[in-house]
């Protein structure tokens, strides 16, 4: 069965979701003090899983069992590495769902977000600004893809360089969550919880 953790924390509470790429323990324990609500892994890290308690996103290349050996919660999937190869994309959401992983679907154009949905029908989509026009803001990129994600759907937004007028203008979009880059979470998350 597969783990729904992934798409729980950035669907439940108030607000845009921040997720922060880390690559050591330590950038790990600090985006979760800073209420960052997920984080991304490239490499294994071992001690993740005792160190936080945030959902992992696997993005690392290669054999997709290391995903879930680094204690990983969803792994990414690249339409632009898996579309054109018939069955690819089939096969590596099954073999990511039969490693107990939700898929995150990345996308860069209408495209790409088509194609999923036609062969996969992904509940979460990760909107890469990789295809944006000259002189288009990548947080513009973004909000044009939104307007083909499907309503019930998930979209995270790969912005790792995004200031907090951007964060408000995507959340009043609809976007669920952000990719910040690591350091930059207090900022976007908004103001603490009051101390009880």
């Amino acid at each position: 069965m597969t783990s729904r953790r992934f798409s729980q924390a950035i669907s439940e509470g108030d607000g845009i979701s921040v997720i922060v790429p880390v690559g050591d323990l330590e950038s790990a324990r600090l985006a979760e003090e800073q209420r960052a609500e997920g984080l991304i892994v490239w490499n294994q890290l071992p001690g993740l899983r005792e160190a936080v308690s945030l959902p992992v996103l696997w993005r690392a290349e290669g054999p997709l069992e290391q995903a879930r050996d680094c204690g990983a919660d969803a792994c990414l999937l690249v339409v632009e590495r898996l579309g054109d190869d018939e069955g690819a994309l089939e096969r590596a959401q099954a073999e990511v769902s039969g490693l107990g992983l939700e898929p995150v679907v990345d996308v860069q154009d209408a495209e790409e977000l088509e194609l999923a949905l036609e062969r996969i029908d992904p509940e979460l989509f990760l909107l890469s600004p990789r295809a944006a026009e000259n002189g288009q803001a990548a947080h513009e990129r973004v909000l044009e893809l939104l307007t083909d994600v499907p309503a019930g759907k998930l979209a995270i937004a790969d912005l790792a360089g995004v200031v907090r007028a951007e964060v408000d203008e995507l959340e009043r979009a609809g976007v669920d969550a952000v990719v910040v880059a690591a350091g930059n979470v207090t900022e976007l998350v908004g103001a603490a919880p009051p101390e009880v």
